[in-house]
């Protein structure tokens, strides 16, 4: 069963604290270093979690406002010293392609192959994954996101073992779902196959409450969402569209998901988080607040 590991490289709101740094999810699975937003200081924020940002192979940006995305310019200059040789795909909301290029017009010793795309619906589909992006409302161009692996075709190896199969095509005939037949004996493909059941994480970071994010994050393993507000300031989280903690329940709950997790947590909530937390709890039980350099696997 492949595992997705969920690094939380920074977990605070627009002003970064001493517990909280700006916004920088990693979600890292087979070959993919895929990292959510990219807030000031997020590669020093990976050295100190002990992982190489060398190995990043894409980037998803939620919007353009400075919290998600001051982090860039010093990770491209950085790639390009140290010599990245891949092409680092980028994606993001309408405007991407624009800001990227001011990026790089900023940096000029910038040497670093971009594809740089604007997405929305469903924008990659790879053999083991496939991911979604759906319209947030937050005042500016944004994005949610949905990475979610494949229901793969397995086979029982402790039963293939038992029955000597040699390592042949008749292997791949099972794995297809057709029946054999061995030494005279038929074996049916449903008896040694089963599913591997894929998994799906989504991220829900600025923006009003919108069913969008409800769409997008149904059936989900883990949901992660910004929490930027408590209950009695919906009134400027309307005004900033932003989400308060009981609406970030409502999400969870109405989209099924299986577990809630809060990030982008505001300067105000510094030594009480657990505000936060009780009042999406009231809403969905299965909720965890995270800090920097929080890890889960599912």
């Amino acid at each position: 069963m492949e595992e997705i590991k969920i690094t939380f490289l920074g977990t605070g709101s627009a002003i970064p604290t001493k517990k909280h740094s700006h916004p920088a999810i990693l979600a890292s699975f087979a070959n993919e270093n895929i990292l959510i937003d990219c807030g000031e200081g997020t590669q020093r924020q990976f050295k100190i979690a002990g992982l190489n940002y060398m190995n990043l192979t894409r980037i998803f940006i939620t919007h353009w406002h400075g919290d998600h995305i001051l982090g860039l310019p010093g990770l491209f200059q950085t790639l390009a010293m140290n010599g990245y040789n891949k092409t680092l795909k980028v994606y993001g909301p309408k405007g991407t392609k624009r800001y990227i290029e001011l990026i790089q017009e900023l940096i000029r010793d910038f040497h670093i192959d971009l594809e740089v795309n604007e997405v929305s619906g469903r924008f990659i589909n790879e053999n083991l994954f496939f991911a979604e992006a759906a319209d947030m409302h937050h005042g500016t161009p944004a994005n949610a996101y949905s990475i979610i692996l494949k229901d793969r075709i397995k086979l029982d190896k402790k039963k293939l073992k038992k029955l000597k199969l040699p390592n042949s095509p008749l292997i791949g005939q099972l794995a297809s779902g057709k029946d054999i037949t061995f030494k005279g004996k038929k074996i049916k493909a449903k008896s040694l196959v089963y599913i591997d059941k894929g998994k799906k994480v989504t991220f829900v970071l600025d923006t009003s409450y919108n069913n969008n994010a409800i769409e997008l994050a149904k059936n989900s393993d883990i949901l992660i969402t910004e929490s930027e507000y408590a209950a009695e300031e919906i009134a400027r989280a309307q005004e900033y569209k932003h989400l308060t903690a009981p609406q970030t329940g409502e999400i969870a709950k109405k989209s099924k998901s299986k577990q809630l997790i809060l990030t982008h947590i505001s300067q105000r909530y510094e030594h009480n988080p657990k505000i936060i937390e009780k009042e999406a709890k009231k809403v969905f039980k299965n909720v965890k607040i995270v800090k920097d350099f929080d890890v889960i696997k599912i």
